[in-house]
Protein backbone atom coordinates (compact mmCIF):
# COMPACT_ATOMS: atom_id res chain seq x y z
CA UNK A 1 0.00 0.00 0.00
CA UNK A 2 1.11 3.56 -1.01
CA UNK A 3 2.21 5.76 1.97
CA UNK A 4 -0.29 7.60 4.43
CA UNK A 5 1.03 10.98 3.00
CA UNK A 6 0.08 9.71 -0.55
CA UNK A 7 -3.12 7.78 0.33
CA UNK A 8 -4.15 11.04 2.04
CA UNK A 9 -3.12 12.98 -0.66
CA UNK A 10 -4.64 10.76 -3.01
CA UNK A 11 -8.21 11.43 -1.46
CA UNK A 12 -7.82 14.95 -1.11
CA UNK A 13 -8.40 15.42 -4.85
CA UNK A 14 -11.78 13.65 -5.17
CA UNK A 15 -13.82 14.47 -2.37
CA UNK A 16 -17.57 13.78 -3.16
CA UNK A 17 -21.46 14.73 -1.51
CA UNK A 18 -23.03 12.36 0.63
CA UNK A 19 -23.97 8.90 -0.91
CA UNK A 20 -22.17 9.95 -4.11
CA UNK A 21 -19.02 8.88 -2.57
CA UNK A 22 -18.49 6.51 -5.99
CA UNK A 23 -14.61 7.35 -6.51
CA UNK A 24 -14.04 7.09 -2.86
CA UNK A 25 -15.61 3.42 -2.31
CA UNK A 26 -13.64 2.49 -5.33
CA UNK A 27 -10.43 3.53 -4.06
CA UNK A 28 -10.83 2.21 -0.28
CA UNK A 29 -11.63 -1.34 -2.15
CA UNK A 30 -8.85 -1.52 -4.61
CA UNK A 31 -6.25 -0.45 -1.50
CA UNK A 32 -7.71 -3.16 1.01
CA UNK A 33 -7.91 -5.65 -1.95
CA UNK A 34 -3.73 -5.21 -1.91
CA UNK A 35 -3.29 -6.21 1.90
CA UNK A 36 -3.31 -9.85 3.13
CA UNK A 37 -6.92 -11.26 2.77
CA UNK A 38 -6.17 -13.79 5.43
CA UNK A 39 -8.25 -12.42 8.33
CA UNK A 40 -10.49 -10.38 5.92
CA UNK A 41 -13.51 -9.82 5.45
CA UNK A 42 -15.02 -6.85 3.23
CA UNK A 43 -18.64 -6.01 2.61
CA UNK A 44 -20.10 -2.84 0.94
CA UNK A 45 -23.48 -0.91 2.01
CA UNK A 46 -24.23 2.14 -0.19
CA UNK A 47 -21.39 4.14 -1.24
CA UNK A 48 -19.52 3.03 2.07
CA UNK A 49 -17.18 -0.23 2.99
CA UNK A 50 -17.41 -2.41 6.33
CA UNK A 51 -13.88 -4.25 6.65
CA UNK A 52 -14.13 -7.30 9.53
CA UNK A 53 -10.49 -8.40 10.66
CA UNK A 54 -11.26 -11.23 12.75
CA UNK A 55 -8.96 -11.49 16.21
CA UNK A 56 -7.11 -14.45 16.79
CA UNK A 57 -8.77 -15.22 20.17
CA UNK A 58 -11.69 -12.75 20.38
CA UNK A 59 -13.30 -12.06 23.32
CA UNK A 60 -15.34 -8.98 21.65
CA UNK A 61 -15.39 -6.99 18.82
CA UNK A 62 -14.02 -3.24 18.54
CA UNK A 63 -15.50 -0.73 16.18
CA UNK A 64 -13.70 2.06 14.58
CA UNK A 65 -15.62 4.71 12.08
CA UNK A 66 -14.34 6.90 9.41
CA UNK A 67 -16.53 9.30 7.69
CA UNK A 68 -15.83 9.51 4.08
CA UNK A 69 -17.69 12.24 2.66
CA UNK A 70 -16.79 15.94 1.13
CA UNK A 71 -18.31 19.56 1.65
CA UNK A 72 -19.71 21.68 -1.64
CA UNK A 73 -16.62 24.29 -1.13
CA UNK A 74 -14.64 25.58 -3.86
CA UNK A 75 -10.83 25.03 -2.44
CA UNK A 76 -8.49 27.81 -1.81
CA UNK A 77 -5.26 25.99 -0.99
CA UNK A 78 -3.37 25.78 -3.76
CA UNK A 79 -2.07 22.78 -2.82
CA UNK A 80 -0.41 20.76 -5.56
CA UNK A 81 -2.65 18.04 -4.90
CA UNK A 82 -5.98 20.10 -4.37
CA UNK A 83 -9.37 19.21 -5.29
CA UNK A 84 -10.53 17.66 -9.20
CA UNK A 85 -13.76 17.78 -7.92
CA UNK A 86 -13.97 21.62 -8.39
CA UNK A 87 -17.22 22.48 -6.69
CA UNK A 88 -15.85 19.98 -3.79
CA UNK A 89 -13.57 19.80 -1.00
CA UNK A 90 -12.47 17.82 1.79
CA UNK A 91 -12.93 20.83 4.06
CA UNK A 92 -13.79 18.57 7.43
CA UNK A 93 -10.94 15.89 7.33
CA UNK A 94 -12.22 13.15 5.75
CA UNK A 95 -9.55 12.34 3.45
CA UNK A 96 -7.66 12.46 6.67
CA UNK A 97 -10.20 10.38 8.73
CA UNK A 98 -9.95 7.88 5.53
CA UNK A 99 -6.62 7.63 5.78
CA UNK A 100 -5.96 6.50 8.88
CA UNK A 101 -8.54 4.22 9.12
CA UNK A 102 -7.11 2.50 5.99
CA UNK A 103 -3.78 2.26 8.36
CA UNK A 104 -5.45 0.84 10.92
CA UNK A 105 -6.81 -2.34 8.19
CA UNK A 106 -3.40 -2.18 6.86
CA UNK A 107 -1.99 -2.81 10.09
CA UNK A 108 -4.36 -5.44 11.83
CA UNK A 109 -4.53 -7.29 8.27
CA UNK A 110 -0.64 -8.15 8.48
CA UNK A 111 -0.32 -8.56 12.38
CA UNK A 112 -3.77 -10.16 13.44
CA UNK A 113 -5.44 -8.62 16.66
CA UNK A 114 -6.79 -10.65 19.18
CA UNK A 115 -10.21 -9.28 19.69
CA UNK A 116 -12.27 -9.09 16.45
CA UNK A 117 -12.29 -5.09 14.80
CA UNK A 118 -14.73 -3.89 12.47
CA UNK A 119 -13.68 -0.76 10.35
CA UNK A 120 -16.57 0.93 9.01
CA UNK A 121 -15.82 3.62 6.21
CA UNK A 122 -19.35 5.65 6.47
CA UNK A 123 -20.81 8.00 3.87
CA UNK A 124 -23.09 11.03 4.11
CA UNK A 125 -22.00 12.40 7.66
CA UNK A 126 -22.02 16.08 6.26
CA UNK A 127 -25.55 14.85 5.27
CA UNK A 128 -27.83 13.68 4.47
CA UNK A 129 -26.80 11.48 7.51
CA UNK A 130 -24.99 8.04 6.99
CA UNK A 131 -24.53 7.31 10.87
CA UNK A 132 -28.40 6.58 11.54
CA UNK A 133 -29.75 4.38 7.69
CA UNK A 134 -26.00 2.21 8.33
CA UNK A 135 -26.55 1.53 11.50
CA UNK A 136 -30.69 0.20 11.06
CA UNK A 137 -28.43 -1.89 7.90
CA UNK A 138 -26.60 -3.55 10.80
CA UNK A 139 -28.99 -4.10 13.12
CA UNK A 140 -31.71 -5.49 10.99
CA UNK A 141 -29.28 -7.04 8.32
CA UNK A 142 -25.95 -7.76 9.55
CA UNK A 143 -25.92 -7.77 13.31
CA UNK A 144 -23.03 -10.07 12.57
CA UNK A 145 -21.09 -6.98 12.03
CA UNK A 146 -22.27 -4.78 14.80
CA UNK A 147 -19.22 -4.36 17.77
CA UNK A 148 -19.55 -3.96 21.32
CA UNK A 149 -18.01 -0.54 21.69
CA UNK A 150 -17.27 1.63 18.84
CA UNK A 151 -14.19 4.91 18.77
CA UNK A 152 -13.60 7.43 16.05
CA UNK A 153 -11.94 10.48 15.19
CA UNK A 154 -12.42 14.02 14.53
CA UNK A 155 -9.41 16.17 13.50
CA UNK A 156 -9.13 19.80 15.48
CA UNK A 157 -7.24 22.76 13.59
CA UNK A 158 -6.24 24.09 16.84
CA UNK A 159 -4.65 21.58 18.55
CA UNK A 160 -1.04 20.24 17.80
CA UNK A 161 -0.13 17.16 16.54
CA UNK A 162 0.29 14.62 19.06
CA UNK A 163 -3.11 16.06 20.78
CA UNK A 164 -5.89 13.57 21.96
CA UNK A 165 -8.83 15.72 23.66
CA UNK A 166 -11.87 14.14 24.55
CA UNK A 167 -14.09 13.74 28.01
CA UNK A 168 -16.98 11.51 29.53
CA UNK A 169 -20.44 12.72 28.82
CA UNK A 170 -21.54 15.55 26.23
CA UNK A 171 -18.78 16.41 23.46
CA UNK A 172 -20.76 17.45 20.38
CA UNK A 173 -24.17 19.09 20.41
CA UNK A 174 -27.10 17.87 18.75
CA UNK A 175 -27.98 19.60 15.17
CA UNK A 176 -30.24 20.19 13.08
CA UNK A 177 -30.72 21.61 9.58
CA UNK A 178 -33.17 24.96 9.24
CA UNK A 179 -34.63 26.27 5.54
CA UNK A 180 -37.63 28.54 5.61
CA UNK A 181 -39.56 29.45 2.53
CA UNK A 182 -41.68 31.93 2.71
CA UNK A 183 -44.14 33.15 -0.41
CA UNK A 184 -46.08 35.94 -0.78
CA UNK A 185 -46.90 38.16 -3.66
CA UNK A 186 -44.36 39.77 -6.24
CA UNK A 187 -45.24 42.61 -8.86
CA UNK A 188 -43.82 46.21 -9.53
CA UNK A 189 -41.33 48.46 -7.50
CA UNK A 190 -43.35 50.99 -7.93
CA UNK A 191 -46.77 49.77 -6.57
CA UNK A 192 -45.18 48.10 -3.27
CA UNK A 193 -48.84 48.32 -2.04
CA UNK A 194 -50.19 45.55 -4.18
CA UNK A 195 -47.37 43.44 -3.18
CA UNK A 196 -46.40 41.18 -0.40
CA UNK A 197 -42.42 42.01 -0.45
CA UNK A 198 -40.50 38.99 0.83
CA UNK A 199 -37.27 40.51 1.33
CA UNK A 200 -38.66 42.69 3.88
CA UNK A 201 -40.44 39.80 5.95
CA UNK A 202 -37.10 37.41 5.54
CA UNK A 203 -35.11 40.53 7.26
CA UNK A 204 -37.79 40.75 9.46
CA UNK A 205 -37.80 37.40 10.41
CA UNK A 206 -33.55 36.97 10.73
CA UNK A 207 -33.80 39.31 13.33
CA UNK A 208 -36.69 38.08 15.22
CA UNK A 209 -34.75 34.32 15.36
CA UNK A 210 -32.35 36.18 17.04
CA UNK A 211 -34.32 36.93 20.11
CA UNK A 212 -35.18 32.73 20.21
CA UNK A 213 -31.50 31.95 22.49
CA UNK A 214 -31.38 35.31 24.44
CA UNK A 215 -35.43 35.38 25.60
CA UNK A 216 -36.59 31.54 25.30
CA UNK A 217 -33.40 29.17 26.18
CA UNK A 218 -32.14 29.24 29.84
CA UNK A 219 -28.60 31.00 30.17
CA UNK A 220 -27.12 28.09 31.65
CA UNK A 221 -27.93 25.62 28.58
CA UNK A 222 -25.94 26.87 25.43
CA UNK A 223 -28.08 26.68 21.96
CA UNK A 224 -27.24 28.55 18.79
CA UNK A 225 -29.36 29.79 15.60
CA UNK A 226 -27.21 30.41 12.83
CA UNK A 227 -28.54 31.64 9.15
CA UNK A 228 -26.00 31.08 6.77
CA UNK A 229 -27.53 32.08 3.48
CA UNK A 230 -30.71 34.64 2.66
CA UNK A 231 -31.67 34.33 -1.02
CA UNK A 232 -34.69 36.46 -2.27
CA UNK A 233 -36.15 38.73 -5.20
CA UNK A 234 -34.86 38.48 -9.00
CA UNK A 235 -34.06 41.89 -10.20
CA UNK A 236 -33.62 44.83 -8.96
CA UNK A 237 -36.77 46.59 -9.94
CA UNK A 238 -39.61 43.90 -9.08
CA UNK A 239 -40.51 43.27 -5.35
CA UNK A 240 -39.82 39.34 -4.56
CA UNK A 241 -42.58 37.13 -4.39
CA UNK A 242 -40.10 34.31 -2.68
CA UNK A 243 -37.39 34.15 0.18
CA UNK A 244 -35.56 31.41 1.41
CA UNK A 245 -33.11 30.89 4.38
CA UNK A 246 -31.02 28.36 5.22
CA UNK A 247 -29.17 27.67 8.77
CA UNK A 248 -28.65 25.59 11.51
CA UNK A 249 -29.56 24.98 15.47
CA UNK A 250 -27.08 23.88 17.56
CA UNK A 251 -28.03 22.56 21.53
CA UNK A 252 -26.17 20.93 24.60
CA UNK A 253 -29.62 19.37 25.30
CA UNK A 254 -32.36 17.73 23.47
CA UNK A 255 -34.99 19.97 25.33
CA UNK A 256 -33.51 22.58 24.24
CA UNK A 257 -33.43 21.63 20.56
CA UNK A 258 -37.30 20.93 21.51
CA UNK A 259 -37.79 24.79 22.54
CA UNK A 260 -35.92 25.91 19.99
CA UNK A 261 -37.80 24.23 16.92
CA UNK A 262 -40.89 25.15 18.98
CA UNK A 263 -40.38 29.34 19.40
CA UNK A 264 -38.86 29.03 15.27
CA UNK A 265 -42.57 28.27 14.41
CA UNK A 266 -44.21 30.65 16.31
CA UNK A 267 -42.31 33.07 15.27
CA UNK A 268 -42.76 32.33 11.70
CA UNK A 269 -46.76 32.14 12.55
CA UNK A 270 -46.47 35.87 13.48
CA UNK A 271 -44.46 36.73 10.21
CA UNK A 272 -47.17 34.73 8.13
CA UNK A 273 -49.67 37.21 10.07
CA UNK A 274 -47.98 40.31 9.96
CA UNK A 275 -46.93 39.96 6.28
CA UNK A 276 -49.78 38.12 4.93
CA UNK A 277 -47.37 35.27 3.53
CA UNK A 278 -46.76 31.90 3.95
CA UNK A 279 -44.08 29.59 5.51
CA UNK A 280 -42.63 26.24 5.31
CA UNK A 281 -40.17 25.70 7.84
CA UNK A 282 -37.89 22.31 7.13
CA UNK A 283 -35.55 20.80 9.55
CA UNK A 284 -33.26 18.43 7.29
CA UNK A 285 -30.64 16.51 9.00
CA UNK A 286 -30.93 15.85 12.29
CA UNK A 287 -28.14 14.73 14.26
CA UNK A 288 -28.33 13.34 17.66
CA UNK A 289 -25.53 14.78 20.23
CA UNK A 290 -21.93 12.77 20.50
CA UNK A 291 -22.25 11.44 23.99
CA UNK A 292 -19.29 9.57 25.12
CA UNK A 293 -19.84 6.66 27.06
CA UNK A 294 -17.93 7.19 30.78
CA UNK A 295 -16.02 3.94 30.89
CA UNK A 296 -14.63 4.15 26.90
CA UNK A 297 -13.56 8.00 27.16
CA UNK A 298 -12.03 7.98 30.52
CA UNK A 299 -10.18 5.08 29.19
CA UNK A 300 -9.11 6.40 26.16
CA UNK A 301 -7.72 9.31 28.62
CA UNK A 302 -5.78 7.35 30.57
CA UNK A 303 -4.17 5.43 27.33
CA UNK A 304 -3.30 8.51 25.85
CA UNK A 305 -1.90 9.89 29.02
CA UNK A 306 0.66 6.91 29.26
CA UNK A 307 1.39 6.79 25.11
CA UNK A 308 4.55 8.61 24.29
CA UNK A 309 4.34 11.39 22.61
CA UNK A 310 0.61 12.59 23.34
CA UNK A 311 -0.54 15.45 24.92
CA UNK A 312 -3.86 14.11 26.25
CA UNK A 313 -6.60 16.71 27.43
CA UNK A 314 -10.05 17.15 28.70
CA UNK A 315 -11.69 18.98 26.72
CA UNK A 316 -15.11 20.83 27.31
CA UNK A 317 -18.18 20.18 24.47
CA UNK A 318 -18.70 22.01 21.45
CA UNK A 319 -21.51 22.88 19.73
CA UNK A 320 -19.87 21.08 16.10
CA UNK A 321 -22.40 18.60 15.10
CA UNK A 322 -21.89 14.71 13.95
CA UNK A 323 -23.70 11.77 13.00
CA UNK A 324 -21.72 9.76 15.63
CA UNK A 325 -23.70 9.86 18.07
CA UNK A 326 -26.23 7.71 16.42
CA UNK A 327 -24.11 4.85 16.87
CA UNK A 328 -22.97 6.37 20.51
CA UNK A 329 -26.82 6.34 21.29
CA UNK A 330 -26.69 2.72 20.73
CA UNK A 331 -23.49 1.47 21.33
CA UNK A 332 -21.00 1.83 24.47
CA UNK A 333 -17.26 4.13 22.71
CA UNK A 334 -16.42 7.65 22.12
CA UNK A 335 -14.57 10.17 19.65
CA UNK A 336 -11.81 12.26 20.64
CA UNK A 337 -10.64 15.61 18.49
CA UNK A 338 -6.83 14.78 17.30
CA UNK A 339 -4.83 17.47 17.19
CA UNK A 340 -4.12 18.83 13.30
CA UNK A 341 -2.45 21.74 13.59
CA UNK A 342 -3.33 24.21 10.93
CA UNK A 343 -4.24 27.94 10.74
CA UNK A 344 -7.78 27.88 8.98
CA UNK A 345 -10.88 26.06 10.94
CA UNK A 346 -12.80 23.54 9.93
CA UNK A 347 -15.32 23.62 6.76
CA UNK A 348 -12.87 26.74 5.41
CA UNK A 349 -11.66 26.73 2.08
CA UNK A 350 -8.02 26.96 2.94
CA UNK A 351 -7.85 24.07 5.41
CA UNK A 352 -4.60 21.78 5.52
CA UNK A 353 -3.95 19.93 8.23
CA UNK A 354 -0.47 18.70 9.13
CA UNK A 355 0.16 15.25 7.85
CA UNK A 356 2.35 14.16 10.36
CA UNK A 357 -1.03 13.31 12.29
CA UNK A 358 -1.12 10.75 9.98
CA UNK A 359 1.23 8.32 11.10
CA UNK A 360 0.75 9.39 14.92
CA UNK A 361 -2.88 8.56 14.92
CA UNK A 362 -2.58 5.01 13.14
CA UNK A 363 -0.01 4.13 15.81
CA UNK A 364 -2.19 5.44 18.65
CA UNK A 365 -5.40 3.91 17.31
CA UNK A 366 -3.73 0.17 17.08
CA UNK A 367 -2.10 0.33 20.13
CA UNK A 368 -5.39 1.72 21.63
CA UNK A 369 -7.53 -1.22 20.28
CA UNK A 370 -5.03 -3.44 21.03
CA UNK A 371 -4.92 -2.99 24.26
CA UNK A 372 -8.79 -2.90 25.32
Amino acid sequence: MDSLIQIRRDLHQIPELGFQEFKTQKYLLDKIAKLPQQFLEVTTWETGVVVKISGSSPEKTIGWRADIDGLPIIEETGLPFASTHEDNMHACGHDCHMTIALGLVKAFAENQPKHNVIVYFQPAEEGPGGAEPMLNWLKQERPDLLPDEIYALHIAPEYPVGTVATRAGLLFANTSELFIDLKGLGGHAAYPHKTRDMTVAAANLVLQLQTIISRNVNPLDSAVITIGKLTSGTVQNIIAENARLEGTIRTLSADAMNEVKRRIEAVCAGIEASFECSIDIDYGAMYYEVNNTETCANNLLSFAKSFEGCNAVECPPAMTGEDFGYFLKEIPGALFWAGANCDHGLHHAKLSPDENLLAFNVDFVEQFIRNI
